[in-house]
């Protein structure tokens, strides 16, 4: 399978994980869950051919690490970004002192007056390191690392939680908590 393959699937499947199941008339769970079969029948009549040993390939492979099985397979899931109602289950935890945020060169003036706002997401996506910060930044353009006073946000009653590839989460950054780096 290609490179170029593997990452059509890819984002095929962020779409109707993520986004839209209704385009190939997928069901989720309350929890966003999808069954195995039922997707990859559907996706084989309306999306990339696709077969579990594929399917596997690509939730295996994926760099940023954006899908889940279940213990047994039967069940696939986005592990966050999702702009559809789900329940994640995420469980509060304590943040690094600084996270961070890449962003766009033309963004950075909102945010510093506006906060971070999680917008059509359920979060605000965070980074523990900066290099994968700078990554995210690069799709919006010229990119900008935002540093984000975590614990200081925590101690002001913020909740912070961790998704299944280790994307920091939030409900909102407010100005006092951004930092721009010189």
């Amino acid at each position: 399978m290609t490179e170029k393959q593997t990452k059509h699937i890819s984002k095929f499947l962020s779409l109707v994980l993520r986004h839209a199941p209704e385009k190939i008339g997928l069901t989720l769970d309350e929890a966003g869950w999808a069954n195995v079969d039922e997707l990859l029948e559907k996706m084989n009549g309306k999306g990339p051919d696709v077969d579990f040993e594929v399917l596997q390939y690509v939730v295996d492979t994926n760099n940023k690490k954006r899908f889940a099985f279940n213990d047994d397979k039967t069940k696939i899931r986005a592990n966050q970004g999702h702009s559809i109602t789900i329940e994640h289950g995420f469980t509060p935890v304590d943040p690094p002192e600084i996270l961070y945020h890449g962003t766009g060169a033309k963004s950075v003036d909102s945010i510093l007056q506006n906060g971070i706002e999680k917008r059509n997401r359920h979060h605000v996506h965070l980074s523990q390191d900066r290099e994968t910060a700078l990554k995210v930044g690069q799709r919006h353009g010229k990119p900008v690392v935002l540093e984000i006073m975590a614990t200081r946000m925590q101690a002001d009653g913020h909740l912070f939680y961790l998704s299944e590839n280790d994307v920091w989460l939030t409900d909102f950054v407010p100005t006092q908590y951004i930092k721009k780096d010189p």
